[in-house]
């Protein structure tokens, strides 16, 4: 019979996750996973196989709690544009000031020149570009997006936004000037109701 796990897995995964957005995969330790996890390298290959087993578990916490915990929180669907706009502001506040960017937008780049890029960044952009266009339409539906821009092709205006900003941000821009274009991006979107 194994041993049962006697770790909070969701604080490991936190850890872990948390340690591979500051570094990188490439550059993440086994001594970095054991200060960021609380666990003992036999622990960590004994729960997740190997450093690429919980890359992957990390990765996929992060897509379901960080990426859709985002999209709850400022985007939901009644929310329409406004909801949409609060999302990309929130990328300027990152908890304690941090620019360490999205692990989506990291990963992305460092295994860029890979054959296929990583499952779980698939599915990170899958994510943001479902949710763009599903409150996109939605804005449509009532009237709020410009009648000559498709859902479609702003939301992949929107998704090359996000992860420019996210990139721009890891690079120390001006924060304010990327407001003003998340701003601008917006007021450009929305219909206009003049009287």
């Amino acid at each position: 019979m194994g041993r049962t796990r006697s770790y909070d897995e969701d604080a490991v995964l936190s850890g872990a996750m948390h340690a591979f957005r500051r570094k990188g995969y490439q550059a993440v330790s086994v001594r970095d996973l054991e200060d960021a996890t609380g666990l003992k390298v036999g622990s960590i290959y004994h729960s997740f196989g190997d450093k690429a087993g919980l890359f992957d578990a990390a990765f996929a916490h992060y897509n379901r709690v960080v990426l859709r915990g985002r999209i709850e929180r400022f985007a939901p669907v009644e929310a329409g544009m406004d909801g949409l706009l609060a999302l990309f502001v929130s990328l300027l506040h990152e908890p304690d000031d941090e620019s360490f960017g999205c692990l989506i937008t990291n990963s992305a780049i460092e295994f860029g020149g890979e054959a296929r890029p990583h499952r779980c960044t698939v599915e990170g952009l899958r994510v943001l570009t479902e949710t763009f266009m599903e409150r996109l339409s939605s804005v449509q539906q009532r009237g709020g997006l410009r009648a000559d821009i498709s859902p479609e092709s702003a939301a992949l205006r929107l998704l090359a936004l996000y992860q420019g900003i996210l990139v721009l941000i890891r690079a120390g821009h001006d924060k304010q000037a990327l407001a003003a274009l998340i701003q601008n991006e917006f007021n450009n979107l929305e219909a206009r109701h003049d009287p």
